[in-house]
């Protein structure tokens, strides 16, 4: 029995770390009658952040990851795109804090990845939004640059301790 157990929990620990952070995209900028248009995808689950959680610990990004990425280069307007944290209540179970530094970054006329002037935003479970206003007619990326938590446990009922994201464009 305790052979068993011995290799259980090593076991947990490796099922809950190895879910991504989920990313849904909505674009609510959509206006029929006009040709200017906003595409927002998701980014691939391999460019998502990364880091390891397990009870009772401290810790930070490991891997600095992609969310979303926003095509406005049909848009002479600038646009505010506001990013949520759909399972902050769920989270706030497990982790005693989850701070987290979003970035936006825009493509230069070279194809490079730049990143935009605007100043260090942090998403929380306490506040589980933050808006940036972006100029139109670029395209631009949401990332998860750097960030730290505390975990205070692993077990959630039927979720996962990754935050899932969902990005509104108007």
């Amino acid at each position: 029995m305790k052979k068993t157990m011995k290799w259980l929990f090593p076991l947990l620990v490796v099922a809950l770390l190895a879910p991504w952070p989920v990313a849904f995209a909505t674009d609510a900028g959509d206006d029929f009658n006009s040709q200017e248009t906003i595409q927002v995808t998701a980014a691939d689950p391999s460019e998502a952040p990364n880091w390891q959680v397990f009870g009772k610990a401290i810790g930070g990004v490991d891997t600095p990851g992609n969310l979303f990425y926003i095509n406005a280069t049909e848009n002479t307007n600038d646009i505010t795109v506001t990013l949520y944290i759909t399972n902050a209540r769920a989270l706030s179970h497990c982790y005693r804090y989850l701070i987290l530094e979003v970035s936006v970054y825009v493509e230069s006329g070279n194809g490079e990845w730049q990143k935009a002037a605007t100043s260090d935003t942090f998403i929380t479970l306490q506040n589980g939004q933050v808006s940036f206003s972006l100029q139109g007619c670029a395209n631009y990326k949401l990332t998860i640059d750097e960030g730290s938590f505390r975990c205070t446990r692993t077990n959630v009922d039927g979720g996962s301790v990754c935050p899932q994201f969902f990005l509104e464009a108007e």
